[in-house]
């Protein structure tokens, strides 16, 4: 069996007086302009599906089911348990008609380790949120969380993987609590999906739009980057970037996990500014955003020839 998650015990290496060096490479990513989005990335895939036919007819498609309608609970939903708990935004989050829960996300990252750890805390903040204080358990919506993935996830054979508990003994009996988990792949090699499903990936992929749905699509990419609010809501948006700076790269092999994650914060850092400044974005804002000073801005800037 092959198995995703887990690790050393950081507690464990504590008491032990073990100091660990991390060894999992994060590449630091060049943020994208604007004008370079696709359907790939999250940005304009929850801007594409605020289109209510679109999402709908996604859904079906995704899951192969016939849905009557669906009800936006909030676009980028923002679940908050308690103060104590991480909350988690939710891109595209909706009910269908049977009141069951939707949560798809595009993935271009591939670290799975990650994204299978994600699933449960999103599984668990949804469960929470939904469970009314007093309520009983049955009253817990069917949910399922999708992953639209960019790379090949797991054996990196399938296009399709769903996950629902089963009993290990009997694999014939399903806990049937109602939840689900989807990882979908661009990546599969196995003819095993539909037709429609397949076109689907293979638009996400960069090919042709091929039938009447992915042509909405790829009208609604071009629709939304055209809005110049979302443009600026792009540029402005201070977690995507945050994002960038805190998961930067560890290149020191062996110098150490305080010194290897300063060298990629560092790159990750210069990665930012250079890419908030050719959005032309203050240094004011800049340095608000990542709590740089003016001074060290104004150097990244002169250094790649922006100021």
């Amino acid at each position: 069996m092959q198995l995703y998650g887990g690790g050393i015990s950081t507690d464990l290496a504590r008491n032990c007086g073990i100091i660990l060096v991390r060894m999992k490479v994060r590449r630091c990513m060049r943020i994208k302009s604007f004008d370079e989005l696709t359907i790939q990335d999250n940005f304009i895939f929850q801007k594409v599906m605020l289109k209510k036919p679109i999402c709908k007819a996604v859904l079906e498609r995704l899951l192969d089911i016939s849905i009557e309608d669906i009800v936006y609970i909030q676009e980028e939903k923002t679940l908050d348990v308690s103060l104590e708990t991480k909350s988690i935004r939710l891109d595209v989050y909706v009910n269908d008609d049977r009141g069951t829960v939707f949560n798809i996300e595009m993935q271009t990252s591939k670290d799975m380790e990650e994204l299978v750890k994600r699933t449960r805390f999103y599984q668990s903040i949804l469960d929470m949120y939904h469970l009314q204080k007093g309520q009983k358990y049955m009253t817990l919506n069917d949910s399922y969380i999708i992953f639209i993935c960019t790379f090949p996830v797991f054996t990196g054979n399938r296009h399709k993987y769903t996950f629902k508990n089963v009993c290990m003994e009997e694999h014939d009996i399903l806990l049937n609590d109602g939840a689900t988990k989807l990882f979908l792949s661009t990546k599969g090699k196995m003819d095993d999906i539909s037709k429609p499903l397949q076109r689907f990936l293979d638009y996400v992929d960069g090919y042709a739009a091929s039938d009447e749905l992915l042509r909405e699509i790829e009208s609604a990419v071009d629709e939304a980057k055209h809005c110049e609010t979302w443009r600026e809501e792009y540029s402005m948006l201070s977690m995507d970037h945050y994002t960038y700076w805190k998961e930067g790269v560890a290149e020191g092999r062996a110098e150490g996990l305080v010194e290897g994650e300063n060298l990629g914060k560092a790159k990750a850092k210069t990665e930012v500014v250079v890419q908030m400044l050719r959005e032309n974005i203050s240094m004011q804002m800049i340095a608000k955003i990542t709590n740089l000073t003016l001074k060290e801005i104004n150097e990244i800037g002169k250094a790649h020839g922006l100021i």
